[in-house]
């Protein structure tokens, strides 16, 4: 087991490096910032509590998205949960826009988001956990627990129907 004072490092630093991660995916999944929460508090716990069992087969980002997958997809099974929109994860990174400007970025992210969400699950997860996390497919494959080339074909038909929708098309 690990040390107080090591945990206590262990869990800041994990939490400084990977909370706002986890807290996205959680929100991701449950579509309720309550809900991710209590997860992300308990990400880090069960983390800490198991860090003598991680073996290393993926990076720590890897495994507390994991931990992260496994406890949202539990609160799903175990609860009624209302749908909500997903708003507000990319911001401009100007210093100053015009007033316009925001309203015309936000009109555009909340239509990408709408779009996003509108994929199926099995597509919308592999292009988050590609765009946002920035995870390499084989880290994927084993979050996942699907093969590589699984992880391609969603990726390459969730890119398609994203297409499809933003060129106004109907991706059905």
């Amino acid at each position: 087991m690990v040390a107080v004072n090591d945990a206590n490092t262990l869990l800041s630093d994990w939490m400084d490096s990977y909370g706002q991660d986890v807290w996205n995916y959680a929100f991701f999944l449950t579509k309720r910032k309550d809900a991710a929460d209590d997860i992300s508090q308990d990400v880090f716990m069960k983390a800490l509590k198991h860090w003598n069992d991680f073996q290393g087969r993926s990076s720590v980002k890897t495994w507390l998205l994991t931990i992260t997958r496994n406890l949202s997809l539990n609160y799903l099974k175990s609860s009624f949960v209302t749908r909500v929109s997903l708003i507000g994860w990319i911001t401009s990174k100007q210093t100053e826009p015009s007033a316009e400007k925001e309203f015309m970025d936000a009109a555009a992210v909340s239509q990408i988001w709408k779009f996003v969400m509108e994929l199926p699950p099995k597509y919308r997860e592999v292009l988050i956990l590609e765009s946002h996390y920035q995870l390499p497919r084989k880290e994927m494959a084993q979050l996942l627990g699907i093969s590589e080339g699984t992880i391609k074909s969603r990726l390459h038909r969730a890119r398609a129907r994203m297409e499809q929708k933003l060129k106004g098309e109907d991706a059905e």
